[in-house]
């Protein structure tokens, strides 16, 4: 009974990761196409990427994404940690339970409400839509996935680390950067790589609250896209998959050589 149910959930995920994957494939496979068309394959080319990285527009588009993402994200993990650790050190199970709601408000809201709720705001406060509002909203839902990363390694903290540092003289400043802030490190590091991913990839928030004269990779492919069908789309796509593509698979092995860490450092205080 187990091997056959072990079976059908094998099935199950090979078929989700085709339906999933191979819209992407296709995508990717006719981004080398040199006919123009999506429709039949004539001979591989490099072109329609050469005409993605000679578009000057583009570039700056792209450098706009990076540091949108770079900066939201770094400034979302920062919050995060004050935010995590008032959560953490919230002794009173309602109000606690009440900023761990309050904080998932943004991840479970669809990004349309999200994007629109941003827009009427920036709207009724005068403020410009561009590189700020679109910097602000980024920072917004990026701040609680961060927290949902950073929280369960404090979780994970033995109270009698920092019994330990006050017995030993250490003030609260002392506590904090160098006994629970490098205890957590691998949670914010994840915290960041998600919320950077989320950044790169939003396009629903984004499309609210970018203006006239600036724009995100997302937003930008959305817009070529409507003009018409051009392979220049799946090569700009292709890469922005490949980028994505490349911080899931650093995060993982930065967490693998964390955990690998963790586990010497847990058997060598046993030895």
């Amino acid at each position: 009974m187990a091997k056959r149910t072990s079976r059908i959930a094998a099935v199950y995920l090979a078929i989700m990761f085709v339906i999933l994957y191979a819209p992407i494939a296709y995508l990717i496979y006719y981004s080398f196409n040199s006919a123009g068309t999506m429709h039949s394959f004539e001979s591989f080319t490099l072109e329609w990427y050469a005409e993605v990285f000679q578009d000057t527009r583009l570039f700056i588009i792209v450098l706009n994404t990076l540091i949108i993402a770079l900066l939201s994200s770094a400034i979302a993990t920062i919050v995060a940690v004050f935010g995590a650790l008032a959560i953490y050190y919230t002794r009173n199970r309602r109000a606690r339970s009440a900023l761990l709601t309050l904080n998932n408000v943004l991840i479970v809201s669809p990004d349309v409400i999200i994007g629109a709720s941003f827009l009427i705001l920036f709207t009724l406060t005068g403020l410009s839509l561009g590189f700020s509002s679109v910097l602000m909203s980024h920072v917004a839902f990026s701040i609680p996935i961060a927290v949902l990363m950073i929280l369960p390694k404090l979780n994970e903290m033995s109270p009698t680390l920092i019994d330990a540092a006050r017995d030993l003289g250490a003030n609260s400043l002392q506590v904090l950067t160098r006994v629970v802030l490098p205890f957590i490190k691998p949670g914010i590091f994840a915290g960041f790589f998600m919320a950077l991913t989320y950044s790169l990839d939003d396009f629903a928030v984004t499309f609210f609250v970018t203006g006239n004269g600036f724009s995100t990779l997302s937003v930008e492919i959305y817009s070529r896209a409507r003009q018409g069908i051009s392979l220049s789309i799946n090569a700009l796509s292709a890469l922005l998959f490949l980028f994505t593509l490349l911080l899931v698979v650093g995060y993982y092995f930065i967490n693998m050589r964390n955990l690998k860490a963790s586990k010497n450092g847990g058997s060598g205080v046993r030895s």
